[in-house]
């Protein structure tokens, strides 16, 4: 019974160190938002802002920037455009391996899987011909193209969904009449309504924190998105860490409010079709 008692605590010992290594950066950043310069420069990064000097004016500067609306839109356009393609490819590959039987599956499966386990950056000198001779860089199209096509996660979610509905229920569909296109679209595609969530969640959270993808097709100032505008604030703004500390937590916002929000359809997309019975 001692041993059990002392096993728990010290369980709990690690998760509550743990959630502190995590929430420690977050917490100071915050902290650095509410701070004028002259705190910055003669208290400790660590100490809390005087109550009676805490500041709103780096949240204001930050807001009034003319280049975080451009973040905000270019990222929506982004975000908005790979979701739909995500989900209409996704369901409709993973419905076609799922249910139907032909010639090479298994190799077609196998190219996607391994797809996923190449590293990006062993293809990125291809992939950045293959976008250039499409026209397409320094243009919007060339985030959405790759994070339609790079990501196959949403394969593997939906697959998981779909293996959990009976076969019955699509032979009752054609018994009655029901084309397959119809069968997709008015059966199947409705009840993979969880693993859509799931994945325009994850997708979403991935797209808003990745810099990389449109710092590197996208260099155009008209073309910032929240990250590539806050890469740029930051060197913009040398040695202004509280205004810097103010733009990372309002871009941090829609993140942890997807998140906060819809996570139990991430656990639940992720651990759709681990057990069967």
């Amino acid at each position: 019974m001692v041993k059990r008692t002392l096993s728990q605590i010290m369980k709990q010992i690690i998760c509550i160190a743990m959630v502190a290594v995590v929430l420690a950066p977050i917490v100071l950043t915050f902290f650095a938002s509410m701070k004028t310069k002259t705190d910055m420069i003669n208290t400790s990064p660590l100490a809390l802002p005087s109550f009676d000097r805490i500041t709103f004016d780096n949240y204001k500067e930050v807001l009034t920037s003319k280049q975080l609306l451009t973040g905000f839109k270019t990222t929506g356009i982004i975000l908005a455009v790979s979701l739909v393609f995500n989900v209409l490819f996704g369901t409709i590959t993973a419905y076609i391996i799922e249910r139907f039987n032909f010639r090479g599956k298994k190799i077609i499966v196998g190219l996607f899987f391994l797809g996923m386990l190449i590293p990006t950056f062993v293809t990125e000198i291809a992939r950045f011909q293959v976008i250039q001779k499409l026209g397409l860089y320094n243009t919007i199209g060339a985030p959405i193209i790759i994070y339609v096509a790079s990501d196959l996660m949403q394969l593997y979610i939906y697959r998981q969904f779909i293996s959990g509905i009976s076969v019955a229920l699509d032979e009752a569909a054609l018994l009655d009449g029901c084309s397959y296109f119809g069968l997709f679209t008015r059966i199947i595609f409705p009840l993979l309504a969880p693993a859509t969530a799931t994945v325009c969640i994850i997708k979403a959270i991935s797209i808003i924190n990745d810099m990389y993808i449109p710092y590197l097709y996208m260099p155009k100032n008209k073309l910032r998105t929240l990250t590539t505008f806050l890469m740029d604030y930051a060197n913009a703004q040398q040695g202004s860490w509280q205004t810097l500390a103010a733009g990372i937590i309002i871009i941090m916002i829609p993140t942890v409010i997807l998140y906060l929000f819809f996570q139990k359809y991430i656990l639940a997309g992720v651990a759709a079709g681990a057990v069967k019975e």
